[in-house]
């Protein structure tokens, strides 16, 4: 007979509200409950599986809502966009260095739709416009935005693209109003790591993966949608390939070093959007580019700031297995949606039940003495 301080259980189980639930299950097969200790003829691994099979789900796996509309193979017109469509230009939902995003209307259809304008006057930065058009032509997932319609004039290519009005993600992390807890990053790791999957499985690399390229589908939910297909490239892995752009902050080691990427390459990006959703840090970041770059390459980087307190080993092993210098070493997409942090149940209960616990409190707090 196995000995019960080896099959104890940790004395917070006790106060799980289906604790009566899984002792009415675990009798049934032979267990005996304790009030401290966990006896058991069979191996815990039974154990665990009776658990996971008797939580009560958690974790919202859920995808995001589709597109208002199928998914399409887009190419660029000659037309006027103005002809079908009322751009809103003193709404600005977002920018970068290709110009802005504007919301706008379909007038045929009243659909709400984000115009995406990007300044291109030479034949050279028309082709990169759309090769990020090609890229999407081929990426139909609903963590990925879709692309409707794209019109091009003599000095730019507009891009009209589903809407998405929750904000960018990284507004979120940066809320000193939201708290961020780390279900909530579970919940959006987990969908960037469907989408990322999606995409590698379509030949196809990000390399611009970062917290603003990243659009919640709401304020209120957590759900989300990767965006901005400006740098992605389709990958051959026999066509070795080498890229020299990206954000300093999330950049993969190899492309500092100018050397080949590969779908890791996005992983790399994976880990550190982790670890800032984690803890509201970043951590490679210098006090300027070149430190910052000088910080990746060394990969010198811990939990030891204070914010990592609370965080579960689990998360923390997953961020280990991204900051990897060595891309071959890296998990890839299919591998980080096995990993126990995103696929663990008893693992989820017991985040949301630590979320449960800290609205209780808060309520407690809050009320009147």
């Amino acid at each position: 007979m196995t000995k019960p301080s080896e099959l104890s259980l940790c004395e917070e189980s006790k106060d799980c509200h289906h604790s009566c639930f899984l002792e009415n299950i675990l009798a049934k097969v032979g267990f005996i409950l304790n009030r401290k200790c966990l006896y058991s003829y069979a191996p815990l691994c039974l154990i665990n599986s009776i658990m996971r099979f008797s939580l009560v789900p958690t974790l919202d796996t859920a995808p995001p809502p589709s597109a208002p509309f199928n998914h399409r193979i887009v190419s660029t017109k000659p037309n006027q966009i103005r002809n079908f469509y009322t751009i809103y230009w003193q709404e600005v939902l977002g920018g970068g260095r290709f110009g802005q995003v504007h919301k706008c209307v379909e007038n045929s259809s009243g659909l709400s739709m984000a115009a995406k304008v990007i300044k291109a006057r030479s034949q050279k930065e028309k082709e990169v416009v759309k090769n990020e058009i090609q890229v999407m032509n081929n990426l139909d997932h609903a963590n990925l935005i879709q692309l409707y319609a794209a019109y091009e004039s003599r000095n730019d290519i507009i891009l009209v693209l589903e809407y998405v009005g929750g904000g960018e993600l990284f507004d979120r992390i940066i809320d000193e109003n939201y708290t961020l807890m780390e279900l909530d990053a579970l919940v959006f790791i987990r969908q960037i790591c469907d989408g990322l999957q999606h995409m590698h499985k379509m030949s196809i690399l990000h390399l611009d993966l970062k917290p603003e390229n990243i659009l919640c589908v709401s304020r209120v939910t957590n759900k989300i949608k990767i965006i901005d297909f400006g740098l992605a490239r389709v990958y051959k892995p026999r066509e070795k390939l080498k890229v020299n752009f990206g954000t300093p902050e999330f950049l993969a080691p190899e492309i500092i070093n100018y050397d080949f990427v590969s779908f890791n390459t996005d992983m790399w990006s994976l880990g550190v959007i982790t670890y800032m959703l984690l803890s509201g840090l970043c951590p490679f970041l210098g006090d300027d580019d070149n430190e910052t770059l000088n910080n990746i390459l060394a990969c010198q980087w811990n939990f030891e700031e204070q914010e990592f307190v609370d965080t579960s080993e689990e998360a923390k092993d997953f961020i280990s297995r991204l900051l990897i210098v060595n891309r071959s070493w890296r998990m890839g997409a299919c591998e980080a949606l096995r990993h126990p942090w995103l696929s663990d149940s008893v693992l989820h209960h017991r985040l949301h039940t630590k979320v449960e616990c800290g609205r209780r409190q808060y309520h407690i707090s809050q009320s009147p003495s």
